[in-house]
């Protein structure tokens, strides 16, 4: 059995003379938690809908769980879309359920299924609850927990953290590791970085419906340069002639509580380099920092980096 849950080769569509997505080719292995970023509308969603069959590439081949559609394998997938919607009238425990007999499941065990999730993730208490008495939050954990509620070996999530409040966020964070510990393969499209930081293995960044990265989250960082905030009252200008040290500037400090006559200063230094060397020179020269800023560099920083101008506008955090 392949160990390739989803493959795309050269995949594009159009809408007129605007392009959608623009030959995408992509390898998801099974069992990865797999990230689509990218800034609104650069064709993330576009991408799961062909995927899925929904809509048709106008070029190239995608093949899913070892099929040429999704829709021989759609009982194998489950999908949370991006427009979400819930019978309102109908009790949380038996939504579930629905969606789980519809992909084959028995009704005695789809509603076991349905009280197992609820239970595992929070919401025992709003079983017997109508859809429409919930929250947005929590309406949208359920129907999370409809979609997964199957036990589907490809679990697709279009925007899945949107709207959730910050315990939320972590509920369905220590979800998709669940379903990647049971062995499932979680595909999950964001503009948020944290979640992907914390959660993928693989990420591919999608703007303007090309692909600019498809990489792990290592391989990401290791794009720019780390940097080095130092605070202080002199000149450090001479940093530069440290080995790693790929450049130094001066940047503007501002705020209040700083100290008077405090400079800020940036350094950009190789992957690997040992931030003692800094702080050793600086210990030895008489230099007496207030700050000392040495942090791993964050997919925020690559993907600014990477998309520029257009990540700004369309507020990547």
């Amino acid at each position: 059995m392949s160990s390739t849950v989803l493959s795309l080769s050269n995949v594009s569509k159009r809408y007129g003379d605007f392009t959608a997505v623009n030959r995408i080719n992509l390898s998801i292995p099974k069992g990865s938690v797999y990230g689509f970023l990218g800034p609104n509308g650069a064709g993330k969603t576009t991408t799961i809908r062909m995927i899925l069959d929904i809509i048709r590439p106008d070029e190239g081949e995608i093949e899913v769980l070892g099929c040429k559609s999704a829709m021989q394998v759609r009982d194998r997938i489950g999908y949370l879309p991006e427009e979400k919607g819930l019978y309102k009238k109908m009790k949380v425990w038996a939504i579930i359920s629905y969606f789980a007999t519809l992909k084959g499941i028995h009704r005695k065990d789809a509603k076991l299924r349905a009280f197992e999730l609820l239970e595992q993730y929070g919401l025992k208490d709003f079983a017997n609850s109508t859809v429409e008495s919930l929250s947005k939050g929590m309406g949208q954990k359920v129907q999370v927990l409809s979609s997964i509620a199957h036990n589907p070996e490809l679990v697709i999530l279009d925007e899945p953290f949107s709207g959730l409040d910050p315990v939320n966020q972590e509920v369905l964070e220590q979800l998709i590791r669940d379903l990647k510990n049971n062995g499932q393969t979680v595909i999950f499209s964001t503009h948020i970085m944290q979640h992907a930081e914390r959660l993928c293995e693989r990420l591919l960044l999608i703007t303007q419906g090309s692909k600019v990265f498809d990489g792990t989250v290592d391989e990401a960082r290791a794009i720019i340069p780390r940097r080095v905030i130092l605070e202080c009252q002199n000149d450090v200008m001479a940093l530069a002639d440290l080995e790693g040290v790929l450049s130094v500037s001066e940047t503007f400090v501002g705020g209040e509580g700083r100290i008077p006559g405090t400079r800020q200063w940036e350094l950009y230094v190789k992957e690997h380099t040992n931030p003692q060397l800094i702080l050793q020179h600086c210990f030895q020269n008489g230099i007496s920092l207030s700050r000392f800023d040495f942090t791993q560099t964050s997919l925020h920083d690559v993907f600014v980096h990477l998309v520029g101008q257009e990540a700004r506008e369309h507020n990547f955090r």
